[in-house]
């Protein structure tokens, strides 16, 4: 086994599926630019399955080749990147779509001190590279809301030439399989904190025929930012959901007219289904940031680390049990007076409704502080019990 001393200082890493009309002229590229600027490196090919002679030709150009079975631009990359040795990584498509002579600049950006470094093609892209569809409206879409909800100040998170420290890797848990391989970096390194740059690049034709498909790999992109981030898909909708429901309940029972009219018991009924749904949203969106934490070991946000050094199982389960006998004694009291005027006409139904969200809130915090507390077994550590003797 080769040493420290005999690491490449720079992995290229080129994913590859069914290429051979570029892929040779991509490995001698970027072969040559190593040699020509003196860069002890690699290049090591991620064939995806493919079922032309890509292998064969990227191994007769220079390239050590590795296979990957699981069809997926994320699953060759992350076979790449287990198979890549250098200290540093630089990816490329193997479509000639990118200029190997930009590798130096990669290098020396993080040399630098950057973590990662990506290119920005969007200003600099050669006529006829990249469809009307994804330059004015895909790309720009995708990466301006990946910049609103984590804040990465990256213009182009789909660039497919880009750079990172190969010792960064483990931090970043890449997961992902397909084409949203690519915004999952940006967004794994700006949860670890990591010093992103970014410089133009051109774009160029491509050559042979694109795998990507606009809709289903946008879909995609947008599934992974929205899931990564539980404020965004749960939390700022249940607070709306929230604020319009107890604002309708509370119009509803005071009587007080909003839009020239006063609102009845059906307008209190809709805004309690949206309280109660608001509240449950809440709900999903504390136990999603709590198993990423305690699960997936993301670093918690100020609102839990809050939460995990002041509310315990006991806090919430007695806030839960306080909201349910509010509620309890409201209906309870509304049931007494219908009862005692004989089962007839009753006056108070907005108000019974509102003591049955009560209700409903109540027994919501009391087991969802249950079910948050089952997620937080997961950061206690299981003792370090002595062997039993039976080896293993």
């Amino acid at each position: 086994m080769a040493g420290a001393a005999d690491a490449p200082t720079v992995s290229v890493v080129i994913p590859c599926l069914n290429e051979e009309q570029s892929i040779a002229s991509c490995v001698r590229s970027a072969r040559g630019v190593l040699d020509d600027h003196g860069i002890s490196g690699e290049v090591v090919v991620a064939d995806n399955g493919s079922e032309d002679d890509s292998a064969a030709l990227a191994t007769a150009a220079g390239a050590r080749v590795v296979h990957e079975a699981r069809r997926g631009y994320g699953s060759a990359y992350l076979a790449g990147f287990a198979a890549a040795s250098g200290t540093y990584i630089v990816t490329a498509d193997a479509d000639q779509t990118y200029d190997f002579n930009e590798i130096p600049r990669f290098l020396a950006t993080l040399e630098n001190g950057a973590d990662m470094v990506i290119g920005n093609r969007m200003n600099n892209i050669v006529p006829g590279a990249m469809p009307w569809l994804h330059r004015y409206i895909g790309n720009p879409i995708l990466s301006g809301f990946l910049n609103l909800l984590y804040r990465s100040g990256v213009h182009d998170a789909h660039c497919g030439m880009r750079a990172l420290r190969r010792d960064k890797l483990s931090r970043l848990q890449l997961r992902s399989t397909g084409m949203e391989f690519a915004s999952e970096m940006v967004v794994r390194a700006v949860k670890e904190n990591l010093e992103i740059a970014e410089f133009d690049i051109e774009y160029h034709p491509r050559e042979g025929e694109s795998k990507l498909s606009s809709f289903r790999d946008g879909w995609r992109h947008l599934k992974l930012l929205l899931v990564n981030s539980p404020t965004a898909l749960f939390m700022v909708p249940a607070l709306v959901l929230l604020a319009v429901g107890f604002l309708g309940i509370v119009l509803s029972i005071s009587g007080i007219s909003l839009f020239g009219r006063e609102w009845q018991i059906h307008a209190t009924i809709a805004a309690a289904l949206l309280t109660i749904v608001g509240a449950q949203i809440v709900t999903l969106a504390l136990s999603a940031r709590t198993f990423a934490v305690y699960v997936l070991n993301e670093k918690p946000d100020r609102l839990l680390e809050w939460g995990q050094e002041h509310v315990t199982l006991e806090s919430g389960l007695i806030a839960g049990g306080i909201v349910f006998l509010i509620g309890f004694v409201i209906d309870a009291v509304i049931v007494g007076i219908w009862i005692n005027r004989g089962f007839g006409e009753l006056s108070e139904e907005r108000l019974l409704v509102f003591g049955s969200v009560l209700i409903i809130l109540g027994l919501q915090a009391f087991f969802s502080s249950f079910f948050l507390s089952i997620i937080g077994l997961a950061r206690e550590r299981p003792p370090n019990w002595p062997s039993d003797g039976r080896g293993g």
